[in-house]
């Protein structure tokens, strides 16, 4: 658990997630992938709110919105301490969760 004043972004976050969890949990994916994805979303919302702490005006900024900031269709910010392969796996979840935010705006 990080600081009191990280729960509401992260409690945003879970809001922007918990689609894309539901969609995981059912699909046809083995149960060890929807893990990794699901360990990958929750490093994702950690790096997040890394980023509140680095630049705190970045807490007046809707969580959709600093989600959008950080993945793309490539993958999603470097992860602090993580090897190339949790780095390989963290980005294939990014694009994941990219191409299912973007399909489910339009």
């Amino acid at each position: 658990m990080g600081l009191e004043k990280d729960l509401p972004p992260g409690e945003q976050l879970l809001v922007c997630f918990r689609p894309v969890l539901e969609h995981l949990a059912s699909s046809s994916l083995s149960p060890k992938t929807i893990r990794k994805h699901v360990d990958n979303i929750w490093l994702l919302g950690g790096e997040i709110i890394r980023d509140l702490h680095e630049d705190p005006s970045l807490r007046k900024v809707a969580a959709e919105r600093l989600l959008h900031k950080v993945i793309h269709e490539e993958g999603g910010p470097l992860i602090h301490n993580g090897s190339e392969d949790e780095q390989r796996s963290f980005d294939s979840t990014c694009r994941k969760l990219h191409r299912f935010l973007t399909q489910s705006q339009h």
